[in-house]
């Protein structure tokens, strides 16, 4: 969720904090083996946040309650609010918590690109369910703690463009990008796969918190554009949609799982009816493997799983189970090796990470919004034909 911005980052007073802390990964001193989360847990789209940190939390609860653990497992909460500034800080919190083995997150791509330099140097392993930025593997990195639990941006951005040109045969899209790394890199993914089905695109970046949409929005009318594909989050989507629709545009348009949240629909109303949005994760509420999931989920937080809910589960259960193999005493290095070479299958799908922690897998999904809900539809390349 998620450019040429994706380089290894020097952060000198960080990694000097690190030196001083240590690389060390033994339970704290309460006994108890500690997993994080890194995320929006407050701040703009702090929906997609809690929406996998409940996943993690119940995982926890749920191996806890079992009782057939030699140790007791406890959550910690890491909150970068889903911006890079602040995501060296979040990091550095969980770092220096010495029971912390492992880490669901970061969530969002910009922060991953700044904390990862802080992971790999401390040896703590972060499996994050969500941060596609297709970049973020690239070896010159160095991100080597660093594993996706999700199929990246060449995926989702590619399933936008078949679907466009193969279902809805699109002759012209207007390509907008928030300027974030998650933005821009599922934009850049996008147009490529547009030209090359031979759609003409009208590409502009519109930066997040932009205070007026009226004008790009009179732009893509302007444009006679038969499609839009927004490549950002739901905070900004929303009043841009409500644009959109009062400048009379009538194409079809489309999102991608930073938009994908009920959030989106609850702030764009009217305006967000039959918008099209993309995620390589499925509807945990509607796959026959996950409805126990979302029955546990409803029960305990009192609400739906959202999106990542159900993968961010099944990663925490999969650390869980690398853990139970070596002990509450398990290193934080071994740890990350024993998970890069792991085959886990969860309620979601079968994880497994290939070169440089990248996930091995292409599905991605497609949902549409009709009558103020959500409604999946199914693997988006199988309903392009």
């Amino acid at each position: 969720m998620l450019n040429k911005t994706i380089v290894k980052l020097a952060i000198p007073l960080a990694v000097g904090a690190l030196a001083l802390t240590g690389c060390g990964s033994d339970s704290g001193s309460d006994g108890a083996v500690k997993i994080a989360f890194q995320g929006p847990l407050s701040g703009d789209n702090v929906a997609l946040g809690e929406n996998m940190q409940n996943g993690v939390k119940l995982a926890i609860q749920q191996a806890n309650a079992k009782g057939d653990l030699d140790f007791e497992l406890e959550y910690v909460a890491g909150d970068d609010q889903g911006l890079p500034d602040k995501a060296t800080a979040a990091a550095q919190k969980i770092i220096d918590d010495e029971g912390v083995v492992a880490v669901v997150g970061p969530a969002f791509s910009g922060p991953t690109n700044t904390s990862s330099p802080l992971y790999a140097e401390s040896g703590l392993v972060t499996v994050s369910p969500s941060a596609t930025n297709p970049l973020l593997t690239d070896k010159e990195n160095g991100f080597t703690s660093f594993l996706r639990g999700v199929p990246n941006d060449n995926q989702q951005g590619a399933g936008m463009a078949t679907y466009y040109a193969k279902k809805l045969q699109a002759k012209k899209v207007y390509l907008i990008d928030d300027k974030t790394d998650y933005g821009v890199g599922l934009a850049t993914v996008a147009e490529k796969g547009l030209k090359d089905a031979g759609i003409e695109v009208v590409k502009k970046s519109v930066p997040q918190k932009t205070p007026d949409y009226s004008a790009t929005a009179k732009d893509v009318v302007n444009s006679k554009a038969d499609a839009l594909i927004y490549a950002g989050y739901y905070q900004d989507l929303a009043p841009f949609a409500k644009k959109l629709k009062d400048a009379g545009y009538k194409g079809a348009g489309i999102s991608g799982d930073g938009s994908n949240d009920a959030k989106f629909v609850e702030l764009a109303g009217d305006a967000s009816e039959n918008w099209f949005l993309t995620c390589p994760c499925t509807d945990a509420t509607v796959e026959a493997g996950t409805k126990k999931f979302a029955e546990d989920y409803q029960k305990e937080f009192g609400r739906a799983p959202g999106t990542y809910s159900a993968e961010a589960y099944d990663i925490t259960n999969m650390i869980i189970e690398e853990v139970k193999k070596s002990g509450a005493d398990v290193e934080r290095e071994a740890l990350r090796d024993a998970l890069a070479k792991a085959s886990y299958k969860g309620l979601t799908k079968t994880f497994e990470f290939g070169e440089n922690g990248e996930f091995k897998g292409t599905d991605v999904y497609l949902y549409q919004v009709k009558g103020g809900k959500i409604g999946y539809q199914g693997n988006i390349n199988e309903l392009a034909g």
